[in-house]
């Protein structure tokens, strides 16, 4: 059955008539007109009706408000997908399509068209009188419904303006809500990679900095925890799944849990990282992925630690009264993935009455020392930088917050990769003092003799 459409025509040279001016028509087969300039109110329409008779017979709709609304027609699905271009805005698709009614499905055509064009607005064309096919198709996902035999000019180009500020607002609310997704995945894999240290009776002090890297939305696969088990002793680690992405992140997070499970059950050293690497071997999603890590275990007294370096960089230290240095690193094991039967190992470090030791991943020295195209600021510029800022008296959460700030203006702007950096610092106690007493007091001692 034609559809009702205002035979409007475009006027030409040899047609001077207004648009709108009665008479004319234009075949089937007339090209599209051209896409809509950039910052005009034009919109592009797509018809798909099989009426043999044509019954959209004109390129375009003008409005009371002097607005176009230009028709595209295709007789049917195939010839939509071709004619259904980047410029169309809104698609009114014929329920009655012969070509997509299966059995009893009068919705045949809507469902292939909004597969076809999950950006688009879509109208559908139904009969007058069958409010309840007109209900069913703006359920499924069109943005309104036209009755056949109401449908005028001005009453089309309204119905098409309408469904596509309809659809925009669907699809910012659609990317409203992935966005809080996202923001609940990252609050998720946040909680897992940087968890709350558990040291309750332990007289060290912690603190951490992590910054994400400037590409990425989730976080990366730098991971770190710590804990104090029953006997007192500490223990730290640091890790670094290779890779940025969510599977990353996830592995990050699976290692941090068995580190902590493993250490708590009583695991460390060799044994706890061939464990570990198991798991990785078991989730990570191809072989080529591996992890660094670096553990410590720090006395109940808090003067030793053991320390295992599975390709990952050395510690720092400064001990009270000297320059900070890096912890030995020699017959360090490899990289935990890389090796089916490695060994790590565990090598007994002094720490000393006073100290601090910074566990890092290798996004804090990998930046540049001297903005872009400059040398790696490495760990020979780490540790001088850390000096310079241990010699301006500051420690704690303030040296972690100077110490990701500068690395970041060295290398010229946001870092590529993800930083994690973590300090526990133990301060000189009563029983340190008396054990090894400073020079300083044995000075003012004979002054005063």
């Amino acid at each position: 059955m034609p559809v009702p459409v205002p035979r409007q025509r475009v006027s030409t040279p040899s047609s001077p008539s207004a648009p709108g001016t009665p008479g004319g028509s234009s075949t089937p087969d007339t090209p599209a007109a051209a896409p809509a300039a950039p910052g005009t109110s034009d919109l592009v329409l797509l018809v798909i009706e099989d009426d043999p008779a044509g019954t959209f017979t004109v390129p375009e709709l003008v409005d009371p408000s002097g607005n176009r609304v230009r028709i595209r027609t295709a007789r049917n699905l195939t010839e939509a997908e071709r004619l259904l271009t980047d410029d169309v805005h809104c698609v009114l698709v014929d329920l009655a399509l012969a070509s997509c009614r299966t059995g009893d499905d009068r919705l045949g055509a809507l469902h292939h068209v909004l597969r076809l064009a999950p950006r688009h607005a879509v109208l559908a064309l139904t009969p007058s009188g069958d409010a309840e096919l007109a209900a069913e198709a703006v359920r499924v996902g069109a943005q309104d419904h036209l009755c056949r035999e109401e449908l005028d000019g001005p009453l089309l180009s309204r119905a098409i303006r309408y469904a596509v500020e309809r659809k925009r607002a669907d699809s910012v609310q659609v990317k409203l809500a992935e966005s809080r997704l996202r923001a609940q995945e990252n609050a998720r894999l946040e909680r897992g990679l940087l968890p709350t240290p558990l040291l309750q009776g332990s007289e060290l002090r912690f603190a951490a900095r992590y910054r994400p890297g400037r590409s990425r939305a989730l976080l990366g696969g730098d991971f770190y925890d710590t804990v104090r088990t029953p006997d007192g002793t500490v223990h730290a680690m640091i890790g670094d799944v290779c890779g940025h992405g969510p599977d990353e992140a996830a592995l990050g997070v699976e290692l941090r849990i068995a580190w902590r499970a493993l250490t708590l059950a009583g695991l460390c050293g060799d044994e706890l990282l061939s464990t570990l690497q198991q798991v990785l071997e078991h989730e990570r999603d191809n072989e080529e992925i591996f992890a660094t890590l670096c553990t410590v275990d720090i006395a109940p007294d808090g003067r030793r630690a053991g320390l295992c370096l599975a390709g990952h960089p050395s510690p720092l230290i400064a001990r009270h009264g000297s320059q900070a240095r890096l912890l030995p690193y020699e017959d360090s094991g490899p990289a935990l993935g890389l090796l089916p039967r490695a060994r790590w190992p565990r090598r007994q470090v002094e720490l000393g009455g006073s100290w601090s030791l910074m566990m890092y991943t290798d996004g804090l020295i990998e930046g540049r020392s001297a903005g872009p195209g400059s040398p790696r600021l490495g760990q020979d510029g780490m540790v001088e930088m850390i000096n310079r800022q241990l010699s301006q008296g500051l420690g704690g959460e303030e040296l972690l917050e100077a110490a990701v700030a500068e690395v970041r203006e060295l290398n010229g702007g946001e870092l590529t990769d993800d930083v994690a950096v973590l300090l526990l610092a133990r301060e000189r106690t009563a029983a340190d003092r008396a054990a090894r007493p400073d020079r300083a007091p044995g000075r003012r001692a004979s002054r005063r003799r």
